[in-house]
């Protein structure tokens, strides 16, 4: 029963990192951001690093499972609320969408060689080649 119990707290194996792990271009001075500075980030509110490089968001296809965790639970929000708040600053001229890949393999591979990039991967794609971020 204890064990049980300490699976529902910790959350079943693999959970965790399933809600994707937000990640850096290895060449940027960040390894932790704010929930506020995430949500601005993949909302494309916040469009520049502290040191004015521009931040590249690239992200996965609205019905990717992993979108779809990341959104719920980094970002507290549905990915087609997100996809709306996109579509309005694209189509007010007041913003851009996000760069969107296909896949883990992709987005793992345009985060480690973009300046200024920022993705998210599930545990399964973690590479020495991206920084992971911690979320405050």
């Amino acid at each position: 029963m204890a064990g049980l119990i300490l699976l529902l707290l910790l959350g079943f194996p693999g959970t965790a990192l399933s809600q994707g792990t937000v990640v850096v271009n290895p060449g940027m001075d960040v390894t932790a951001l704010s929930q506020n500075a995430i949500r601005s980030i993949f909302g494309m509110r916040l469009r520049n690093w502290p040191d004015q490089q521009p931040i590249r968001v690239f992200v996965l296809p609205d019905q990717h499972p992993v979108h779809e965790e990341f959104s719920k639970q980094v970002l507290n929000i549905f990915p087609n609320q997100l996809r709306r708040a996109w579509d309005r600053l694209v189509y007010s001229g007041t913003g851009q969408a996000p760069i969107q890949v296909e896949t883990e393999q992709e987005m793992l591979e345009k985060v480690a060689s973009t300046p200024g990039a920022i993705g998210y991967l599930s545990g399964d794609w973690l590479a020495d080649t991206v920084k992971p971020v911690r979320i405050d």
